[in-house]
């Protein structure tokens, strides 16, 4: 599927605010509620839309310390790479896995309440991790968000 200007447009709201209505998304466009739905579920339906998230202030919530860690394996192989994914995605802390090509095997972020909980969870979790070898802490100062491609 391309999607036209007005389907970005629609994917350019919904982007910026995933609970808009099709509605008020309608509004914005000058179209109907009926047919914006329709081009909604059309984005949806040929998967160009894979779901709606909302985002979290982790800082509210307590967690004041990200850190990226890129992890390099000391044991390569199907059957490591899968031990090291079953375990690392059991542990809440780290948001997320990007399985890389480079100087690391992995790339984790981790929330963490402050460095001493970091520390924590580097010791007793992270460094127990099957297959685990070489390991990088890249600790955030700021974060700006970056408008995508639409």
């Amino acid at each position: 599927m391309t999607p036209d200007a007005t389907d970005l447009a629609i994917l350019r709201l919904l982007s910026e605010d995933a609970t808009r209505s099709a509605a008020e998304i309608g509004r914005l466009l000058g179209m109907t509620q009926p047919a914006t739905w329709r081009r909604i579920k059309r984005l949806t339906d040929e998967g160009v839309i894979a779901g709606r998230r909302i985002v979290v202030d982790t800082a509210a919530l307590g967690f004041g310390v990200t850190v990226f860690l890129g992890i390099k394996l000391g044991a390569k192989g199907r059957v490591g790479l899968e031990d090291f994914e079953r375990a690392v995605t059991a542990i809440p802390e780290i948001q997320t896995v990007q399985h890389v090509l480079g100087q690391f095997d992995y790339r984790l972020r981790v929330r963490a309440r402050d460095i001493a909980d970091f520390e924590r969870i580097l010791r007793r979790r992270i460094m127990t991790l099957p297959g685990i070898g070489q390991v990088e802490a890249n600790v955030l100062l700021s974060e700006e968000r970056m408008p995508g491609p639409l």
